[in-house]
């Protein structure tokens, strides 16, 4: 028997794909060979932190520490050299994110009191332009754009959990036992997102659209990923997590209602539905229980916290005006359209 430890190849992971840059091309080479990546020594500190290539090249280095990459081996997740690359492009990722949220809130109550009340005025929200003018091609789009992480939810949030005591600790682990379905593998929300893909005609194959992908969804993927592998960023993992299921409920009863509408289906529509309800009750327990626990015992990280919701306002809000501007004008907001159903 074999017993190699550089041997095992990821037989779910995702596939790969080809590059959109000098970054990702030379990543990619180095995927398929086993080699070290090659590249100029100036195209990390030229590169755009927002573009394709770069967000492409971390997305394809994170997914190394999910289920893997499709005839990569195992341990190239702990590669030095990949190791190195995905450091300096986390560091431009890390400074155009601050530099972006410059006198951004510093303080728990300052980040979450503008999230604890819809507004009444709801233009410029996806999800209500979807549950009242979108048609079944813009959920089409929607959907393949959200799979990326949908097909992986509650993965890089469950990074958090070793790094966490007592009350945040244990409310987490209540809240996560919920996302991956409560002891049932029907009911893991990636199951029933993957469920919501084939009611609207689209293969649920894990990370099958990352071709379609563009950096601003790349980006949010990319967010969760890294604040959930570096312990030095779990109070932004954490308001990251909390900021999500604050605004989730809201805007998964207009996407529930835009399924409905459209005929999309039945499994299609349950997925929001079963959110609307779940993520209502993680919003009192993630904010009375996992941010104040946390604070309690580790009160210095209240600004990464807050940091931690900013950018994942800012990433959200960079991606709604990817999408809106492209369905404004009748174009597809992938990078490549979606085959006719």
């Amino acid at each position: 028997m074999n017993c190699s430890l550089t041997s095992n190849l990821p037989t779910n992971g995702a596939s790969l794909v080809e590059g959109r840059g000098a970054l990702s091309e030379a990543l990619v080479a180095s995927l398929r060979t086993g080699t070290d990546p090659v590249y100029e020594p100036d195209a990390v500190s030229s590169a755009d932190p927002w573009g394709e290539d770069v967000q492409l090249t971390l997305h394809l280095l994170y997914e190394l520490h999910y289920r893997g990459i499709e005839g990569v081996k195992d341990d190239r997740e702990w590669d030095p050299e990949l190791l190195r690359l995905r450091r300096t492009l986390e560091t431009r990722f890390l400074d155009a994110l601050r530099a972006d949220l410059t006198g951004a809130p510093r303080t728990v109550e300052e980040a979450f009191a503008p999230l604890l009340t819809e507004p009444v005025d709801l233009t410029g929200s996806l999800s209500h332009q979807l549950e009242t003018t979108g048609e079944v091609w813009h959920l089409r789009e929607y959907a393949t754009l959200r799979s990326l992480y949908h097909l992986k939810e509650a993965d890089p949030h469950a990074w958090v959990i070793p790094r966490l005591t007592g009350r945040a600790k244990a409310a987490m682990v209540a809240i996560e036992y919920d996302e991956f379905g409560a002891g049932r593998a029907d009911r893991i929300h990636s199951q029933l997102f993957a469920n919501l893909m084939n009611d609207l005609g689209l293969d649920p194959t894990y990370g099958r659209y990352l071709d379609q992908a563009p950096a601003a969804l790349l980006a949010t993927v990319n967010l969760m990923s890294l604040f959930g592998l570096h312990r030095a960023l779990r109070g932004a993992l954490v308001g990251h997590f909390a900021c999500v299921e604050v605004t989730s409920s809201p805007g998964s009863r207009r996407l529930a209602h835009a399924m409905r509408r459209c005929g999309a289906g039945p499994a299609a529509e349950h997925f929001y539905a079963e959110h609307v309800e779940a993520d209502a009750v993680h919003e009192q327990v993630v904010r009375h229980e996992v941010i104040a626990g946390f604070l309690a015992d580790e009160p210095h990280l209240e600004a990464d916290v807050a940091f931690g919701c900013a950018a994942t306002l800012l990433l959200e809000d960079r991606l709604t005006s990817h999408i809106q501007a492209a369905w404004e004008q009748k174009q597809t907001a992938l990078r490549i359209p979606l085959a006719q159903r």
